[in-house]
């Protein structure tokens, strides 16, 4: 499914489609049963009523500029360890097929730019061959935020040390829980370690594409934009995982890690949104996982827009 922003061209990647256990999987933290007063509201592509689950995505963005080829987070990746996780755990998903369906090739990648550095958004960075975990886009330079990098790599050495003045440094209180291992080890060092990495602080524009900061959802979670021909889009990472959290935006998932701060990125990227009239692109949504929000009276919420098949 393609869109198009100004004279950008931007294609979902798809990897997995997920059907949750239930609301309160999902947002532990809440009221299972006011959400699921709301969570009909976008149709079957995003709540199944009669096995009451919410329907999920993983996929990528493929945003293709008159000089760039850029890919935007990139999954969960095959073959990578995850026992503590079975929906990413040894994956064997033809990604890279759907990539070279839209015309691409590992190659052919400029940027790879990454929201956080979650399993299920950095997986396809490698890919493995000869027994090593090796870049899987060899030509392309990969972008992400250096303080959530800084903070990976101390929790990666054990240095608790050095994790708590990371923590303290970045002023959201304690994490509710850290990053799930071996995701920095299999799906970031190498490609730091071929000297493809460019780490970046919040703020950074980096060939059009602007990182902004929504902390919350991990350490130094960023909210992507682009703007073309007077047109924005939003690449919006986990800011939301189901578009319940638009009009219950005080509702947090399992895998934040900082709660409120997730909280107030998820209401100041909404605000950036509707300012901006961003087409908003987002990594978990059902259905064309893109849309826009729209104003009812007092209440935002959030329309699903529909692509063109390629």
């Amino acid at each position: 499914m393609t869109f198009r922003v100004g004279d950008l061209t931007v294609t979902r990647i798809p990897e997995q489609q997920m059907d949750f256990a239930d609301i309160g999987t999902l947002f532990p933290y809440d009221d299972a049963a006011v959400l699921a007063r709301d969570v009909a509201r976008w149709g079957a592509a995003s709540y199944d009523a009669e096995h009451q689950r919410l329907r999920q995505s993983i996929h990528s963005w493929l945003v293709q500029t008159p000089t760039h080829t850029v890919l935007i987070d990139t999954g969960s990746g095959n073959d990578k360890h995850r026992p503590g996780a079975p929906m990413f755990d040894h994956l064997q998903t033809p990604f890279l097929a759907y990539l070279r369906e839209a015309g691409v090739t590992p190659d052919d990648v400029d940027l790879v730019l990454a929201t956080h550095l979650h399993a299920d958004h950095v997986g396809w960075n490698t890919a493995l061959r000869d027994g090593r975990w090796q870049p899987t886009f060899p030509r392309a330079r990969y972008v992400f935020s250096q303080r959530e990098f800084d903070y990976n790599a101390a929790l990666s050495e054990n240095d608790t040390a050095r994790v708590q003045r990371t923590i303290d440094a970045f002023g959201m209180g304690q994490p509710h829980h850290f990053p799930r291992g071996g995701v920095f080890e299999d799906s970031v060092l190498p490609v730091v370690d071929a000297g493809l990495a460019d780490p970046i602080v919040m703020g950074e524009n980096v060939m059009g594409f602007t990182f902004h900061a929504s902390p919350g959802h991990s350490a130094d979670h960023a909210s992507i934009s682009v703007t073309s021909q007077g047109q924005t889009a939003l690449f919006w990472g986990d800011v939301m995982h189901h578009p319940v959290q638009v009009f219950h935006p005080e509702v947090n998932s399992r895998y934040c890690e900082f709660l409120p701060a997730a909280t107030q990125s998820r209401q100041r990227m909404m605000a950036y949104a509707e300012a901006h009239e961003a087409l908003i692109f987002t990594t978990h949504f059902g259905d064309s996982g893109v849309g826009r929000l729209r104003r009812e009276g007092e209440q935002i919420m959030w329309a699903f827009e529909q692509g063109q098949l390629r």
